[in-house]
């Protein structure tokens, strides 16, 4: 466990706000199935709603509890794209490919859509997503952006620009220059969609063990994992732990862990607000992101509360004086909540590549993974585990693609790669800071 981790999630709003959390027991004794998931999240439960889908038996081991790390605790937005810009991977892989990548973040938020719909599962979805550049330079940029996709890619079909003297009709904060309005994309209560997700998972015949951290791999066909009180024989495995793989069990795929790195990301939520305010501040209650690098991002909950993010933590410690520097954030953005309280604080660990592309793909030819989401993965860990799936029922096409992204390893060793991240980051933190 990442350091003051459990303090993170002990004094979050989405734990506070839960629906009833059904308590799966741990894995005791041998066991076999055709496919195990190791990570009971986002990504490893989507993978395994699809193989039951497709008539797999499945198991899900889960270190924690449901939903425990990222996929429970980050800021609940379903967003169009990846968390790096497309010409990343068109230089990777070519435009006709990059097209079909962008057409998967597509799929990504359809599924969700369905999924909530198909399960029953209540988690406060909110259709809308402003992109909002600070400052008139990087309102420029963005258009520039939003130009450029909307004629490559049809962006436009689903989402409008916002000139800067209109863009008070959109939100009302003296913070932003310009920006757009996508329809599509939206925000969600993450940690009961997730658990929403485990509970339509089990309705299909999937076996969940939670506190059930593998220990070890041992490749063949089948595959063996060991937990400490038993083990898991299956045809096929899928390693959906993202960057706990490596914090869990460090030699159970090392390669892996090579090519992410741990980043700490921290949200407040306020106190309740006048919803008269609410809907003056956003009036079409969509979830916000700025367009820095290192950027703000925040929408209300549907109990009227500001969920706002931003701070991050390149060095796995929780940044000092967390809540009041949040606050002063929350403040430049709507000076209307200056006297507002703050009555949650947590935050929790996303696991970054070098290029912020995903990371998809096998390590060997029954033992794939998903991984490297970047802090954009509500929506898309979904698409991964439905790629995952087709993959193993036979349908490769859509995960060699992905596979296809370059990945490099994060230079200087395990010793010296997070200090070498850090200084990089403070780069881009003065590039944001000058505008």
């Amino acid at each position: 466990m990442l350091v003051n981790e459990q303090k993170l999630v002990q004094h979050s709003y989405y734990t506070a706000s839960a629906n009833a959390q059904p308590h799966y027991p741990p894995l005791d004794g041998d066991a076999e199935a055709d496919v195990c998931v190791v990570g009971g999240g986002l990504a490893g439960l989507s993978t395994a709603i699809e193989l039951a889908d497709r008539g797999y038996s499945v198991l899900v081991l889960e270190s924690e509890t449901v939903g425990w790390g990222a996929s429970g605790r980050n800021g609940g937005q379903i967003i169009a794209g990846l968390a790096c810009e497309q010409s990343v991977i068109e230089k990777a892989i070519g435009e006709d490919a990059a097209r079909q990548v962008w057409n998967i973040t597509l799929e990504a938020l359809d599924l969700i859509r369905a999924r909530i719909k198909r399960f029953g599962i209540k988690c406060d979805l909110v259709d809308g997503f402003l992109g909002v550049a600070v400052g008139e330079r990087k309102g420029v940029a963005l258009r520039k952006w939003y130009e450029d996709m909307a004629k490559r890619y049809q962006f436009d079909a689903d989402a409008e620009w916002i000139e800067p003297e209109n863009l008070g009709q959109w939100i009302d904060s003296p913070r932003f220059h310009g920006g757009y309005h996508d329809r599509r994309s939206g925000h969600l209560h993450p940690l009961n969609y997730t658990l929403g997700l485990a509970r339509g998972a089990q309705s299909l015949g999937v076996r969940i063990c939670e506190h059930s951290a593998v220990n070890s791999m041992s490749p063949g066909e089948p595959v063996l994992l060991r937990t400490d009180n038993g083990t898991v024989k299956a045809r096929f495995v899928v390693l959906a732990g993202n960057m706990y793989l490596p914090e869990v069990a460090p030699g159970l795929a090392p390669k892996l862990a090579r090519r992410i790195m741990p980043v700490g990301t921290y949200i407040v939520g306020t106190e309740q607000i006048d919803p008269d305010l609410v809907a003056s501040l956003i009036p079409t209650r969509s979830a916000v992101c700025d367009s820095n690098f290192i950027l703000d991002y925040f929408r209300f909950s549907a109990d009227q509360r500001l969920l706002f993010g931003g701070r991050v933590s390149y060095s796995t410690m929780t940044p000092l004086n967390l809540k009041d520097d949040m606050q002063k954030r929350m403040k430049l953005v709507f000076p209307q909540l200056a006297g507002t309280k703050v009555e949650y604080s947590w935050g929790g660990f996303v696991d970054i590549t070098m290029n912020r592309a995903p990371d998809f793909g096998r390590l060997a030819a029954n033992i794939y993974y998903l991984q490297g989401f970047s802090g954009h993965g509500v929506a898309l860990t979904g698409m991964a585990g439905k790629l995952a799936a087709e993959a193993i029922d036979g349908q490769t096409a859509r995960l060699d693609l992905m596979a296809r992204i370059p990945h490099h390893d994060f230079p200087g060793g395990k010793l010296l790669r997070t200090p070498a991240l850090v200084l990089g980051m403070l780069w881009y933190r003065l590039r944001d800071a000058l505008g």
